[in-house]
């Protein structure tokens, strides 16, 4: 006699697809909102709800949003911010990675005495809060004479990521046969030799991971972007505070909510586009580890 199948296990199936479901709208609805608000014009924001879609494709906000609406008396919009953010992102990723791969290849397969330490010591890093920086940063960046200055924000922001990316490489390369290492020296392969032909090409996932980290924490950032930037190195964040809290006689809604969606694309386009390989790098790691 044949037992039946349960229906159970579908069952289960069932609720876990509906709690996801549902915890993925919760957590879009804030998105939607402003996305269905950003197309929609004064009168329509006064007359419908909020989560009413727009009668039409209204793309007048995120054009006022991008190249004319006012950060103060500046009204010029969002896209001087934006290209500042750009151009403080795109060197700071790349940079903050590549000495972070560095430091972890040297304290994972070219251990030396007090390596360890200097690990330890670095880890406080990770763990130390960026408001305790502010002082003695803005006291360097002056010496340098880097201050108010879309270099300073690079530099403040590779040094901020630095201790997470050695964290991060460090950890990955740990797992890496140093056999591997030995039999390169051995056949006289160099420092970088090593590092550019056997170690960067296993590299690929933890590399993802950091790059997605690191530009993520860079592009989002508003503390240092309002602390050290000046009048012509202010960053996105920024300008979409300072477009946010300009007073006018009617609050524009629809632009404010453009501008929000316009500051944060650049980071939903990665995770979107590169997302897998962000878990892929993270699985990678935490098989290896």
């Amino acid at each position: 006699m044949t037992a039946k199948p349960s229906l159970l296990p579908s069952v289960g199936r069932f609720l876990v697809y509906a709690v996801l479901a549902l915890a993925t709208a919760f957590f879009l609805l804030p998105l939607y909102a402003m996305l269905v608000t950003s197309f929609k014009d004064a009168e329509e924001i006064r007359s419908t709800s909020l989560l009413a879609l727009p009668g039409s494709l209204n793309w007048s906000a995120w054009g006022t949003a991008w190249s004319s609406a006012c950060t103060g008396v500046d009204c010029n919009g969002l896209r001087p911010f934006f290209m500042n953010s750009v151009a403080m992102a795109v060197p700071a990723v790349l940079i903050s990675t590549v000495w972070g791969a560095v430091n972890g290849y040297v304290l994972s397969l070219w251990k030396f005495r007090g390596s360890d330490v200097l690990f330890g010591l670095l880890l406080f890093g990770v763990f130390m809060p960026f408001q305790v920086v502010l002082l003695p940063m803005s006291q360097v960046l002056g010496w340098l004479g880097l201050s108010s200055s879309i270099t300073g924000l690079v530099l403040v922001h590779c040094l901020a990521g630095l201790a997470g990316t050695t964290l991060f490489f460090r950890n990955y390369y740990a797992a890496i046969p140093k056999e591997l290492v030995n039999a390169a020296r051995m056949d006289g392969a160099s420092f970088f030799q090593i590092f550019w032909r056997i170690v960067l090409p296993l590299s690929t996932p933890i590399v993802m991971v950091t790059l997605i980290w690191q530009f993520t924490n860079i592009w989002n950032d508003f503390l240092f972007g309002v602390v050290f930037s000046g009048t012509d190195s202010k960053p996105v964040t920024v300008g979409l505070n300072n477009l946010a809290n300009t007073s006018s006689s009617v609050k524009a809604y629809n632009v404010d909510m453009a501008a929000a969606i316009i500051a944060g694309l650049p980071t939903m386009v990665i995770y979107v586009l590169a997302g897998k390989f962000f878990v892929r790098g993270l699985t990678a790691g935490a098989v290896k580890g």
